[in-house]
């Protein structure tokens, strides 16, 4: 297959692909919004204030229970940049890290503007969501790398330095390209990446999430959808490290029952590949997704990430109606997750009866602008 994406898709490709989005996008936000509360905190204190098992459930974050953070900001708009850039190659323009640097650039925004009420026709209707209007702990590197309209590449990256998990929690959007070759899913998830975490363990561990997740999408297992990972990963100078992590990810499976103490033992998931390392391991041996994203926010480091990209691999493998409902039914932004879910899986299955060169759709060309 190529960019160009699928020529047929069938009405139960279409609803399972449908699920497989939804199941994404949701449940990385339910992990994020399991592990907000507990972010900065150590796996003593956590236990010490919610019991030996430590969260079970929700807890309160930024006011009220069920908020997301910054992770699924982002993830967000990766997924309006790429709807965005697959209505503007009907224009003959087509570089979609382009797109995704604009789409960053409207979440910066977010994070400085005091509401929507300034946004223009041509920043479409996500980026006039008034929820999304909240600093939730954004990460430096992501400020400082879209601080500017100076977009960051392979070439001349953003923070070269920044090897934080930044970039990973954003890029599972990527990997629901299914109608895209692994490497050509590798390659924007990476350029993309570079715009704030130039340190190649900060972009390669992106890239390789991306290419876990795609391969989830397309109905591969867990583990086989890793090694399509690994093998991307070979020829990348310095890869080492994210290569190193996603096996220790691995073995550890075989280790025995999964604890706190053998999730730990793989990082604290503040930088990608430790981030990724947790997140893998924990979709590994989750019995269902509750468990799954459970063990991957009960830890000392960054639970939030490590339970949004914990999130994103099960829901991407198992589908929205495996997400345990409860948690659907209390999470912040649920109903603008689901319609841009909705939106991206109809644009990747039927955007030619959308948009083209002569006609298009006013209330898609409305949503999502060319401009």
């Amino acid at each position: 297959m190529s960019a160009a994406g699928r020529a047929i898709w069938g009405r139960a490709e279409q609803q399972d692909f449908r699920s497989r989005v939804r199941g994404c996008l949701l449940g990385g936000a339910i992990g994020d919004a399991l592990g907000a509360g507990i972010e900065f905190d150590s796996l003593e204190k956590i236990r010490k204030e919610y019991g030996q098992e430590g969260v079970t459930d929700y807890v309160p974050a930024y006011g009220r229970r069920g908020a997301v953070t910054d992770d699924t900001q982002m993830t967000l708009f990766t997924v309006d940049g790429l709807i965005r850039a697959q209505v503007r190659r009907d224009t003959g323009a087509w570089h979609p890290p382009t797109d995704i640097h604009r789409a960053y650039r409207r979440w910066a925004s977010t994070q400085s503007d005091w509401g929507p009420d300034e946004r223009r026709e041509e920043d479409g209707w996500l980026a006039r969501q008034e929820w999304l209007y909240a600093r939730r702990e954004p990460g430096r590197a992501c400020l400082t790398g879209l601080g500017d309209d100076v977009m960051g590449t392979l070439d001349k990256p953003k923070n070269p330095d920044s090897k934080g998990c930044g970039a990973v929690m954003r890029s599972a959007p990527f990997g629901l390209l299914v109608g895209w070759e692994p490497q050509l899913v590798f390659q924007l998830a990476v350029e993309c990446a570079a715009q704030t975490h130039g340190h190649p363990t900060g972009f390669l561990a992106a890239g390789a999430f991306a290419v876990v997740v795609h391969g989830l999408a397309r109905g591969d297992d867990l583990d086989s959808a890793v090694q399509h990972a690994l093998r991307a990963l070979t020829s990348r100078p310095g890869h080492e490290p994210v290569t190193d992590a996603l096996r220790h990810a691995l073995g550890a499976v075989r280790q025995g029952l999964p604890t706190p103490d053998r999730v730990e033992s793989l990082g604290e998931g503040w930088t990608g590949e430790e981030a990724l390392a947790i997140a893998v391991y924990c979709a590994l041996v989750a019995e269902d997704v509750r468990h799954g994203l459970l063990l991957a926010v009960n830890h000392s480091g960054d639970s939030d990430s490590t339970g949004a990209i914990c999130g994103n691999l099960l829901g991407a493998m198992h589908g929205e109606t495996a997400l345990p409902p409860g948690w659907l039914a209390e999470l912040e932004g649920r109903s603008t997750i689901l319609e841009l879910a909705d939106d991206f899986a109809m644009e990747m299955t039927q955007g030619p009866a959308l948009h083209g060169p002569v006609v298009s759709s006013p209330g898609w060309i409305a949503r999502y602008p060319r401009a």
